[in-house]
């Protein structure tokens, strides 16, 4: 009984919980260092925390569907690897973006074939694509650091008024993703499937079509952060999306998507998930913290998330 009770209180207090959190870490930080509470540091993190709360978003309509896919990381690289050979080769930019996007979307939807119609565990689909996706990005740079063409360097700190243009298009595009979510007859059958997959294909729903495009739309947007993190950064080099997964996995749970499936929201929680760990980040740095203790600090969140998950139970049915 008082387990039960005490989910019931837990259930009720998460969404604004959070977000509580956050504020009060954050007022610590901005009292341990006075520099964090600027605005311009405030845009920065914005800014900063672009790449993973994309890549977050696609992984987040995976695991509403009871799946996930490890192989985002790698595909962000391959996926950049393509179109920053392409620049180096001469051709125009805004080609290379666009066969960037392409290519991520085509190698989810080779996971989303592994997983919806040939029926191989998604966790087995995706540790096999992430290796070889990885490799392949990895023989075609041969290792090398790409530098994005200096045309396009400006593109970073391009800013309407104090805001990163980059940051617009992160918000409008997760925007979009939580529409497609909770407005359309995909994002319906896409939490009936993470409801119960067997039960959702006997009342009529194509699941398998739909496990499929939710891959797809996931390589889209591990694309999209790759595209971000090329702009940011300036270069590509084999280390681009190494962890963005686990970061992506770690930023859906705290924001509250159930790894069940079935429950869970894009947004706010997606972003509040990511300003999470971007605040954190940032805070750390900004007291000179030792920068390990980031590694534990994160570990420490994700299990309060986890435990706080597993009050909900199993999804409805």
């Amino acid at each position: 009984m008082e387990s039960s009770l005490l989910g019931r209180v837990v259930l009720a207090h998460r969404a604004y919980g959070l977000l509580i959190a956050l504020v009060l870490v954050g007022a610590g930080f901005a009292i341990a260092a006075p520099s964090f509470a600027t605005s311009g540091n405030l845009f920065a993190m914005l800014h900063a925390m672009g790449p993973s709360t994309l890549a977050a978003s696609g992984m987040a309509l995976v695991i509403l569907t009871g799946k996930i896919d490890i192989s985002i990381g790698s595909n962000a690289f391959l996926s950049a690897s393509l179109g920053a050979l392409m620049m180096e080769a001469g051709y125009s930019p805004a080609l290379a973006f666009a066969v960037i996007l392409a290519s991520g979307t085509v190698f989810g939807a080779l996971n989303g074939f592994l997983v919806a119609y040939l029926r191989i565990n998604s966790l087995i689909a995706t540790l096999g694509t992430m290796m070889a996706y990885r490799g392949v990005g990895l023989m075609l740079t041969n290792a090398r650091v790409i530098a994005l063409p200096e045309s396009v360097g400006p593109l970073a700190n391009l800013t309407i008024g104090p805001i990163f243009v980059e940051t617009i298009v992160m918000l409008a595009v997760v925007f979009a993703v939580h529409v497609v979510h909770r407005s359309t007859s995909f994002g319906r059958t896409l939490t009936a499937v993470g409801n119960g997959e067997e039960i959702a294909a006997k009342i009529g729903l194509d699941t398998r079509r739909t496990v499929f495009v939710t891959f797809a739309l996931a390589g889209l947007l591990a694309a999209c952060s790759a595209s971000s993190s090329f702009i940011q950064v300036g270069s590509i080099s084999g280390f681009l999306g190494k962890g963005l997964e686990f970061n992506a996995i770690a930023i859906a749970v705290v924001g509250g998507v159930s790894l069940a499936g079935g429950r869970g929201k894009i947004m706010p929680g997606i972003l509040v998930g990511a300003a999470a760990f971007q605040v954190i980040s940032n805070g750390l740095n900004q007291i000179s913290a030792d920068p390990y203790i980031y590694q534990l600090v994160t570990g420490a969140v994700i299990f309060v998330a986890m435990y706080m998950d597993a009050f909900k139970g199993p999804p409805t049915r």
